[in-house]
């Protein structure tokens, strides 16, 4: 009965934290109907859920799995923290400027195949006839919703993908790389480090390429600034942890699916955006295609 019952918690709270990570793309999009830059409005983010992670970091770091860290361990998490956060984001943000919502959130879901192909080349994990089957499958699907997209919005659909892309790289790279790390760390703390490293990152690049002027934004960006690090970026990160550790990461990517389906919806909701049927198609396309892989994972 208690199993059951924490089995259904930790779905629960992952259909909630994926909610809110898929709040974010619609959020920056708002932001950038008032004229504010991927950087700056990435500052914002960062800037404020910088003391949530590091009051965390203060309140964890005696707590201790046991297990040994070394100097690699800490280097590893640096390394982690840039690609996995701090890159993917910037990536993220700058791909949004050139692309809907919705199409975002569809290309950046095919990480799970990149996470495949990354312990393939790496690792040297088989891969198996499903998975090719759903791998191809997810790709027919992205071809099917990009392409049309292209001949909606042009040439800068390219270039909005193209950053999608390298977010859905970076971000699988940091998945394939960091789960023999987070067991050492534990969940909390080490979350609460790498986003400390990005944010500082992030810190860095902005006063690097912009003015360090942080008064002068309309009010309504601050506002969004504020509710993407909050309920977009710390709350789902930490309901996305506890939904694992209650269901299994292999559960979990299943009930991921729900992820481009809450933008989509959220996005005709507050930007009003369409996607036409060809679209829709590729986008359940690809739905399914990770699907597949992610239930094969399972068995």
């Amino acid at each position: 009965m208690k199993s059951t019952r924490s089995f259904v918690v930790g779905i629960v709270l992952g259909l909630i934290g994926i909610i809110l990570f898929s709040s974010k793309a619609v959020m920056v999009k708002l932001a950038y109907q008032y004229h504010v830059d991927a950087v700056s409005i990435l500052m914002f983010r960062m800037l404020f859920s910088f003391p949530i992670y590091v009051l965390i970091a203060i309140l964890y770091r005696n707590k201790s799995n046991g297990l040994e860290l070394v100097r690699k361990d800490y280097l590893w998490l640096v390394f982690f923290g840039v690609v996995g956060y701090y890159l993917s984001s910037y990536f993220d943000f700058v791909g949004l400027v050139y692309i809907k919502a919705s199409l975002e959130r569809i290309i950046l879901f095919i990480y799970p195949t990149i996470v495949i192909l990354f312990n393939k080349l790496f690792l040297k994990q088989r891969i198996s006839k499903d998975q090719i089957f759903a791998i191809i499958l997810t790709y027919i699907g992205i071809i099917i919703a990009f392409g049309h997209e292209v001949t909606i919005s042009g040439q800068d659909a390219y270039i909005g993908g193209f950053f999608i892309i390298l977010c859905a790289i970076s971000y699988a790279a940091y998945l394939s790389g960091s789960g023999w790390l987070i067991p050492k760390f534990g969940v909390v703390k080490f979350t609460a480090y790498v986003m400390i490293i990005s944010c500082i990152c992030v810190f860095i690049h902005y006063g690097i390429t912009n003015k360090i002027d942080l008064i002068n934004y309309p009010r309504e960006v601050y506002v969004l600034g504020f509710l993407i690090a909050i309920f977009a970026t710390v709350i789902p990160s930490f309901l996305v942890s506890w939904s694992i550790k209650l269901i299994s990461s292999s559960n979990f990517a299943v009930i991921a699916a729900v992820g481009p389906i809450s933008t989509i919806i959220l996005a005709s909701i507050f930007l009003n955006e369409q996607l036409t049927l060809l679209q829709l198609l590729g986008a359940f396309t690809v739905i399914i295609g990770i699907s597949l892989v992610s239930l094969k994972k399972i068995k």
